[in-house]
């Protein structure tokens, strides 16, 4: 609880006022611990995309599960939190799931987050931006039919 007579400002950051929205989503000095312990937590997707793909076949609770950084079989390619190299400089090289089905020629960027509901819109936008560069030189470098974002 806070002290009597204190000023409204995060005791952790000191620079915005404390509230649920900025300690839950927006408080740099959360940012590096907690917030990725919740982002990463959120890898059970895939661990189902793992298993749908019949790339890993341990039935390991998710709660337990640590993700591969390359999972690979005869149809699908499947990367978690890697940079993809490309033949020009894009910055946003590194989505949390990237999913390549070598058959249909498609790949699928995912990257995640658990935002609050005051900035949710503004997430999905920015995320979906931010790839739209690495989608397109995938799509030319692999010769993939379809890249695209999933939300």
């Amino acid at each position: 609880m806070k002290q009597p007579n204190t000023d409204e400002l995060c005791r952790r950051c000191g620079k915005e006022p404390e509230t649920i929205q900025h300690i839950t989503a927006a408080c740099d000095q959360l940012a590096s611990t907690e917030y990725a312990k919740r982002h990463d937590g959120v890898a059970v997707i895939h661990k189902k995309l793992a298993e749908a793909a019949e790339l890993i076949e341990d039935k390991i609770p998710y709660y337990r599960y640590t993700p591969a950084n390359v999972l690979e079989n005869d149809n699908f390619k499947l990367y978690w939190n890697r940079s993809i190299i490309t033949d020009k400089t894009i910055h946003a090289n590194k989505p949390d799931i990237t999913l390549t089905n070598k058959k249909t020629k498609t790949t699928n960027l995912t990257d995640m987050a658990v935002p609050n509901t005051h900035n949710l819109a503004k997430t999905i936008n920015e995320k979906q931006s931010k790839y739209q560069e690495l989608a397109n030189e995938i799509c030319s470098m692999w010769k993939q039919s379809t890249v695209q974002m999933i939300r």
